[in-house]
């Protein structure tokens, strides 16, 4: 069951998207990317992953100033996504600024790499892959 805080803090961060985000979420909402279905701000496990794709099982950050100090936090926070079996691609918030044709291209090329192996993995309720 997930924790009624974090989907409450999830729907908080939907409202209050900052610009680099809102310009990214332009791209992926409504199947725009690809023909594939992003949720934004989604609760995963503990964490809330700024755009999370189930059906290409792939988590984008966009990456604040604040990251630069939460470095610790970031990489165990991605490693347990990984350890679901999803993806992880980071994007700064300067990248996806400047340079939304570059990230577009980075995030494409991802979703086209074959998938971890998923015979490690079973499925959870939720459609997570757990370990």
């Amino acid at each position: 069951m997930r924790d009624p805080r974090l989907v409450e803090f999830a729907r908080e961060m939907r409202r209050t998207m900052t610009a680099p985000e809102r310009k990214l979420w332009y791209w992926l909402r409504g199947k725009r990317f690809d023909g594939i279905k992003f949720r934004r701000q989604n609760v995963i496990g503990n964490y809330i992953a700024d755009f999370y794709s189930r059906e290409a099982m792939l988590v984008i950050e966009v990456d604040g100033d604040s990251h630069g100090f939460q470095h610790d936090y970031d990489v165990v926070r991605e490693n347990r996504f990984q350890n679901m079996g999803l993806r992880v691609i980071r994007f700064s918030n300067r990248d996806v600024s400047a340079n939304m044709d570059w990230v577009l291209a980075m995030i494409s090329e991802r979703v086209a790499a074959p998938l971890p192996d998923a015979s490690r993995l079973s499925l959870s309720p939720e459609g997570a892959r757990v370990q």
